[in-house]
């Protein structure tokens, strides 16, 4: 399927309503690149084209022309099953990701099977200083480090950044807030401690108060550590 049957197929799965939602909740997308799919259907036409298979020259063609066509990027390289073709392919995206949802949506199978070999990978992300690697980077640090294979090197990892993006903090608070849910004994000394900045500090006690994973006991002891702006 070459990108003009391809934007012919997205068209023919518009819905203009959902559009106009995704304008506004994802608003580092230009307006003029969004079509409108639902997220259910594009899953599904990525499994179709990772099944058909020969979607290697769409995986080169980049930048895409719309933000549908990223995020079927995201949904097929997140079904390669090879560790080494998906992890060259997810490098490859990277610089193209433009926004939270495509970023926080690929999620790679290979990732899952091999933790050990992704860790060198997540180790350069977190470094880059781009926004969205960044945050993929935590995204990845969150979802496979954060149960049997934890360490506290890892949450030093995210306490290490520093950056005046949104979507980084963001997903920094996300990160220790779900980690306080997963890890509470060895996370707590990092909000304790104050080890992050004070934007990130509440909005990680924000959000694990909102939890219901984190005890009452726990959301009161949180809610005490809450800061104002230092310095």
């Amino acid at each position: 399927m070459n990108n003009k049957d391809l934007t012919k197929v997205l068209m023919g799965m518009q819905d203009k309503e959902y559009a106009k939602l995704q304008v506004r909740t994802i608003p580092t997308v230009d307006p003029s690149r969004i079509i409108g799919v639902r997220t259910p259907d594009l899953r599904s036409l990525a499994r179709e084209m990772y099944k058909a298979g020969g979607y290697e020259k769409f995986l080169e063609d980049l930048p895409h022309e719309y933000f549908e066509m990223d995020q079927l990027h995201a949904f097929v390289v997140s079904l390669e099953k090879d560790f080494d073709k998906c992890a060259e392919e997810v490098e490859a995206f990277l610089p193209y990701v433009d926004n939270w949802a495509t970023c926080d949506q690929m999620s790679p199978k290979a990732f899952k099977k091999y933790p050990d070999r992704l860790l060198p990978y997540i180790d350069r992300w977190i470094k880059s200083g781009e926004t969205y690697t960044v945050r993929f980077a935590i995204g990845m640090l969150m979802e496979h480090f954060l149960g049997d294979g934890f360490r506290t090197e890892y949450a030093d990892m995210v306490a290490e950044v520093r950056s005046e993006e949104y979507y980084v903090n963001m997903m920094r608070a996300w990160y220790f807030a779900t980690a306080l849910a997963k890890q509470y004994d060895a996370i707590i000394s990092y909000v304790e401690d104050k080890r992050l900045d004070d934007w990130t500090h509440n909005k990680t006690i924000q959000k694990s108060i909102e939890s219901y994973r984190i005890s009452d006991e726990q959301k009161v002891y949180l809610r005490s550590l809450k800061v104002g702006r230092r310095g």
